[in-house]
């Protein structure tokens, strides 16, 4: 990255390098924009899917099954022969009106001045913390997100025998990481009286040998160094202990939104998500938001396709 790419301006800047930003980056250029760039924090783009080394992706956008890291190699494939400029390990640090963004990157800070930005930063996992889970800090605690990079990017087993929190959709794919690192989890723990999603999540469990129990809370972690057991509450009101040496919390995802939270952009004061009308468009008019920042957690297909809508949105408001 040279000096100058640190104060620069595009047509349109898409900040984040997920199926959302690169659906929307890969439409804007097929539609005749000319100077689209991409900012993504991550040392490679791609998002999530680059560390979910299982499949079904891109059976909508490639008319092929691919696991997660194929993906996300191909979306950034095809963004870079568009022509779309992809910068990666640059940080947004603020957005201000009018479409300018600060951001940092291994050469210093700057500034990036758009026509447009699509705001297209994903979600994250609730963690450990957030959820009030009693306990002390140890090793073998983590989110699918974390097991994932783990397991697909560094070649890290964080435990043999964990519990699994929660039965959403993305607690299937941890289901399927475990299994490709030979992990075998105890149980796999939801707090309502039926799995979040039960196809895949119920029958992939029993199909594994995982014992899924609802209405089962957990209350807390203990060990020392790392995890030894958890104490749960059982649909009967039963209070137990459950050997394992591991815990690992599963969805309940909230939109990565602390940029717009920081920003002059109106915001849900619930989710932290920004306020769009129905075209996309953020109280300034010159901020766009798309995929999984404004309903997680969508599947990638999704997000793609929700970031090439508001790259129609934004080529309509330009040809007018």
């Amino acid at each position: 990255m040279t000096k100058d790419v640190l104060d620069m301006t595009c047509d349109v800047a898409i900040v984040g390098g997920g199926p959302a930003g690169l659906g929307a980056a890969v439409a804007l250029k097929q539609a005749g924009v000319a100077n689209v760039t991409v900012l993504d924090r991550e040392s490679e783009p791609g998002g999530v899917p680059r560390h979910c080394g299982h499949p079904p992706f891109g059976i909508v956008e490639f008319k092929r099954i691919c696991s997660g890291p194929v993906y996300a190699r191909r979306l950034v494939q095809k963004a870079r022969e568009e022509g779309v400029k992809i910068l990666s390990r640059t940080t947004v640090l603020a957005l201000h009106p009018g479409g300018e963004l600060s951001i940092a990157s291994p050469q210093g800070q700057g500034t990036v001045t758009a026509s447009k930005v699509v705001l297209a930063t994903g979600v994250r996992e609730t963690p450990r913390a957030a959820r009030l889970v009693s306990g002390g800090r140890m090793h073998g605690i983590c989110t699918t997100g974390a097991l994932q990079s783990m397991v697909y990017l560094k070649n890290l087993i964080p435990f043999r025998k964990p519990v699994i929190i929660g039965s959403e959709i993305v607690s299937f794919s941890a289901l399927l990481t475990c299994r490709r690192a030979g992990i075998k989890p105890v149980a796999m723990l939801e707090e309502n009286a039926s799995p979040s999603v039960v196809w895949p999540v119920k029958y992939a469990a029993a199909l594994l040998g995982v014992r899924l129990q609802c209405e089962c809370q957990l209350l807390s972690i203990y060990g020392n160094e790392r995890v030894e057991g958890v104490q749960i509450r059982d649909r009967f009101g039963v209070v137990r202990d459950l050997e394992c040496d591991g815990v690992l919390f599963t969805g309940a995802f909230t939109p990565e939104a602390s940029l717009v939270r920081m920003s002059h952009l109106q915001s849900n004061k619930t989710s932290g998500s920004p306020v769009i009308d129905e075209t996309g468009h953020c109280s300034d008019s010159a901020y766009l938001a798309a995929g999984n920042l404004l309903s997680p957690a969508n599947v990638a297909m999704k997000c793609w396709a929700d970031g090439r809508r508001i790259a129609r949105s934004i080529c309509s408001e330009i040809a007018a």
